[in-house]
């Protein structure tokens, strides 16, 4: 894991501690990417804070899925795509849908689809997505509002996602039965 540290509320720098204690009481363990991040006490908190923002966008729990895992699998990301298929049991979302974004498959109906296929236009577009982009998701029943939830999902995910590459964050115990690694 190459040089960073899975800070516990001892190591941790004192900025952290109250944020690590935050997450032991969210999820009954510290989650080893928020072990990490603890090292800097401001990515920690600010992607606390992103997360219980997702978490209140307009998006249910199978698009927050979508979502997140859409840019886990786009990323590659070792960590998050277990991490957020517990997660994604967690919120009650099916298996179906799980395993279509781990494994690159159609969803089972055309708006989540719709979904995963913008998330995927403005992680590859770095945001520049066209006209047809936009008229695509609209005509799927989305709107503005979530464009820029999607832009929100993208801020969280490039954090955790590019932090657990850097890092080499090892998969939490209760997740490592959803090891997973992207297809060639």
């Amino acid at each position: 894991m190459g040089d960073f540290t899975l800070h516990d509320q001892v190591s941790a720098p004192e900025g952290s501690k109250p944020l690590l204690e935050s997450s032991a009481k969210a999820f009954g363990m510290i989650p080893g990417l928020h072990a990490v991040m603890a090292e800097a006490p401001a990515v920690l908190e600010g992607y606390q804070q992103l997360h219980r923002l997702v978490m209140a966008t307009s998006f249910d729990n199978e698009e927050k899925t979508v979502l997140w895992q859409s840019i886990n699998v786009e990323h590659a990301c070792h960590y998050c795509v277990p991490a957020h298929t517990g997660i994604a049991k967690s919120m009650r979302v099916s298996d179906e849908v799980s395993d279509a974004l781990r494994n690159e498959q159609p969803l089972p109906n055309q708006k989540l689809e719709a979904l995963r296929t913008f998330v995927l236009q403005v992680v590859r577009k770095r945001g520049e997505v066209s006209e047809q982009d936009l008229e695509a998701f609209y005509a799927a029943g989305y709107g503005r509002q979530q464009v820029l939830e999607v832009v929100l999902g993208v801020s969280q995910k490039v954090m955790s996602n590019y932090i657990n590459h850097i890092a080499q964050t090892p998969i939490d115990e209760p997740f490592r039965k959803f090891a997973w690694s992207k297809a060639d």
